[in-house]
């Protein structure tokens, strides 16, 4: 880490990797990558593996898929771009997260948009359904092409699914991302054990703006 500022955004995507593992959402593999944005067009990432994850094994990249500072392991780079591509279109996201969570997997592998039919969805910041990105190979242009035109058609999707592949979750730091992660894959669980009992059911009209008012109550 070149400075003090590093150093800490990358003890908050450690401490956001170990959330999830601890929320028990992550895929048998352990496989991740977490992201938080740095100052101008940089970002600081994982390696791909982030079970027992450490603040120096971090890489320092530019918005061009340069390494600045750090290393990243050949099968890391390829999901450089995936990250990026987020920070580009979203300037208010702090960090990005991609997991195999294995429900949220489900709604991708059968292409299948995930909708919004759980509080902590509304209270965690997607309160609409989870889109899904075309399949492209992992990192490659159609993979990220796709990634950008579904971020252009939702505008204010916090989470897409990318086919036959996971979930990816931005958001304003990592924590808040990790949060949703968790909201995601609890929401995809809960959507497939509804179905045995008839199917899941959407909420009221007006629902979104009354968890708004509950919340704004609880912080007054």
């Amino acid at each position: 880490m070149t400075d003090t500022r590093e150093a800490g955004t990358a003890d908050e995507l450690v401490a956001a990797a170990r959330q999830l593992f601890v929320a028990g959402v992550m895929s048998h593999s352990g496989h991740a990558n977490l992201s938080a944005r740095l100052d101008g067009e940089r970002f600081l990432l994982s390696p791909g593996w982030v079970r027992d994850l450490k603040a120096d094994e971090m890489a320092t990249l530019n918005f061009d898929g340069e390494v600045v500072d750090g290393q990243l392991r050949a099968a890391g780079a390829e999901i450089i771009a995936m990250h990026s591509i987020v920070y580009r279109a979203r300037p208010q996201v702090g960090a990005v997260i991609h997991t195999h969570s294995p429900a949220a997997t489900a709604f991708a592998v059968a292409h299948r948009p995930l909708p919004c039919r759980t509080e902590p969805m509304l209270r965690f910041g997607q309160a609409e359904e989870v889109p899904v990105v075309p399949w492209g190979p992992r990192g490659s242009d159609v993979s990220v092409r796709g990634i950008a035109a579904v971020l252009e058609q939702r505008p204010t999707t916090a989470a897409v699914l990318l086919a036959n592949h996971g979930l990816l979750v931005f958001g304003a730091d990592p924590q808040g991302a990790a949060q949703l992660v968790t909201a995601i894959e609890e929401s995809a669980e809960a959507e497939l054990a509804a179905r045995a009992l008839g199917g899941a059911v959407d909420f009221p009209t007006g629902a979104l703006e009354a968890v708004r008012a509950s919340m704004a109550r609880v912080v007054a």
